[in-house]
């Protein structure tokens, strides 16, 4: 009746997290701070009311599957000029792909590409992925068939998969690999030239890589390049759609305008795939509500509330630089917004964050597996997303002060 491979997947982080917290007691008079999830709590830009209250009267009819003409076409400008693309390698009708955010995207690739490839002796194929990972990844592996094969992202490999360690036959079985930068959750940016060998393995060993840039606007200083520089870097001067090939890249507003609750993203690259993966999606997903798809237009038009945001994020990491110097392994990450220390036994950690300071955080090891050598990936660490806004960041960095100098 059930598929037995539901019962590969452990229970969720955060459920794991109420179960963990949620029976203890929190201190009296101390109101509650959220820092365990990656919700932006900055304000929402104002275009987005406006947008999304301009015309009511559109929801009466289905919205489309693949949002509007005018949205498609702001997706593949914002791309083109954000990844310096030549002005006709996306082309929006064929190659945009609206997702209503892009957790259901990148699990429903796994479904375009992973049910084509077996292993050379019959074996189920490979899912890669990074340890620690995006709950979403292996949860698309399973339900794809395939096996998700986890690779340990530590501090001294530098928090990203050494894919050059893979054997041939790990490659020869390998459908789909997911890789995110700047990573989550420690914020490590990979170089176009490390996400250029990936795409050349995936080209010699006919698998298809995944880029999920959703933190690419969540910067310190300096842009993170992604799938599609390193698409370009390869190509060199010889620039067509074969430049794309075995890539597709996801983005998304949750983070990049603060609006996690459009549920707004899209999807772009290798031709042959996005064409696929829009003709599955007409069998089995609902489009974007249309006011939705207005607002969402209007955000990849603009940039200069990312400026903004990215400006309130930078303040965050002063300040919790500032508090924790060099204590528990601190490093300000390249990009994103978690800060991920070294606390020896995060569950414990956790707990005391909770009772004394009422801060709901992380243990990393929620986001790891231990296969591949990867247990020591997350087992001592504490993701804490500085996702709050700039007072209650204050408010929260302070009580944690105020504990870890106990």
């Amino acid at each position: 009746m059930l598929n037995p491979r539901i019962d590969e997947l452990s229970d969720y982080p955060f459920a794991r997290l109420r179960s963990l917290l949620d029976p203890e007691p929190t201190p009296a008079g101390l109101p509650v701070i959220n820092l365990s999830i990656g919700e932006p709590n900055h304000p929402l830009p104002p275009m987005v009311i406006e947008q999304m209250t301009a015309d009511l009267s559109i929801l009466n009819r289905y919205p489309t599957i693949n949002g509007t003409p005018e949205f498609r076409a702001a997706c593949a400008a914002w791309v083109t000029r954000r990844y310096k693309l030549p002005e006709t390698l996306i082309e929006p009708e064929t190659q945009i792909v609206a997702l209503t955010g892009t957790r259901e995207g990148l699990y429903m690739i796994a479904n375009v590409i992973v049910p084509q490839k077996k292993g050379p002796k019959g074996e189920r194929p490979l899912v890669l992925m990074p340890n620690p990972f995006y709950q979403t990844y292996v949860g698309a592996a399973v339900a794809a068939g395939a096996d998700p094969y986890f690779m340990p992202a530590h501090a001294e490999n530098g928090f990203l998969p050494d894919f050059r360690s893979l054997d041939k036959d790990t490659l020869e079985r390998t459908a789909l690999v997911y890789i995110c930068s700047p990573a989550n959750p420690q914020g490590a940016v990979a170089s176009v030239e490390y996400l250029a060998h990936l795409i050349e393995l995936a080209r010699r060993y006919d698998f298809v890589v995944a880029f999920d840039e959703c933190y690419a606007e969540i910067y310190d200083t300096v842009p993170p390049p992604g799938g599609l520089d390193a698409a370009l870097h390869l190509a060199g001067s010889k620039v067509g759609q074969d430049a794309l090939k075995n890539v597709v890249v996801f983005h998304s507003l949750s983070k990049r305008s603060s609006a996690p609750g459009l549920r707004s993203g899209f999807c772009t690259g290798d031709l042959e795939i996005t064409k696929a993966f829009l003709k599955l999606r007409n069998y089995g997903c609902t489009g974007m509500m249309m006011p939705v798809v207005a607002a969402s237009t209007a955000l990849w038009r603009d940039e200069a509330h990312v400026v903004e945001n990215r400006a309130l994020y930078r303040q965050k990491f002063d300040m919790a630089q500032n508090v924790l110097g060099n204590r528990f392994g601190f490093f300000r990450p390249a990009g994103g917004f978690y800060l991920w220390l070294d606390v020896g036994d995060p569950e414990a950690m956790a707990l005391k964050l909770w009772r004394e300071a009422a801060l709901r955080t992380l243990p990393g090891n929620y986001l790891t597996r231990p296969e591949n050598g990867g247990e020591k990936a997350g087992k001592s660490y504490l993701r804490i997303a500085l996702v709050a806004d700039l007072e209650s960041t204050k408010v929260a960095l302070q009580r944690i002060g105020n504990v870890l100098g106990a």
